[in-house]
């Protein structure tokens, strides 16, 4: 279980990533801003690494409830997508995007199974949100792994040009969920 001062911790540097980003973090900036020391970082979380971990199960919480907090049911990507395109929550998407790549070009990292955790993850938010009798089979699954592609694929191009009311309009196109 975490201290109370390594939960502090870890709260402060999620919120300084949530700003600045994960891919060029240095202890030494990073533990200034947040009120601490690059030695304290390193015997909280072991190592810069361990640091990545720990804010990616973060940002995953972010996600999972989230995920949670969505429902099931008739509507259910509709509703995804307003939380997806709402600007507060543009800084955790940028995260997730930057986390969701680097998972990929760098399997082995700290990042290593976020892409496809987080996949297997939305992908069950969606099958629960099928019909029962859609729900396990090859053409439920082919529904929902279509429609996660289409959430994907418009929020990199919201997340590109924040152009919100186009992308939106395109996207509710398409909804069947």
């Amino acid at each position: 279980m975490p201290s109370a001062r390594e939960t502090e911790l870890l709260e402060a540097a999620y919120r300084y990533v949530l700003t600045h980003g994960l891919a060029d973090v240095s202890l030494r900036p990073l533990a200034a801003a947040i009120g601490s020391s690059t030695r304290v970082l390193l015997y909280l979380f072991g190592s810069k690494e361990g640091l990545v971990k720990a804010l990616l199960a973060r940002a995953r919480a972010d996600e999972l409830a989230l995920l949670a907090d969505i429902g099931t049911g008739p509507g259910v990507v509709a509703r995804l997508w307003d939380w997806l395109a709402a600007p507060a929550h543009r800084p955790l998407l940028t995260l997730w995007l930057e986390a969701y790549a680097r998972s990929l070009v760098e399997p082995d990292g700290p990042w290593a199974g976020f892409a496809r955790a987080t996949v297997e993850d939305w992908l069950e938010v969606l099958r629960a949100a099928q019909p029962e009798g859609v729900r396990d089979t090859a053409a439920g699954l082919a529904l929902r792994t279509r429609e996660l592609a289409l959430l994907r694929g418009a929020l990199l191009d919201l997340l590109a040009t924040g152009d919100g009311e186009r992308i939106t309009a395109a996207l509710r196109t398409s909804l069947t969920t």
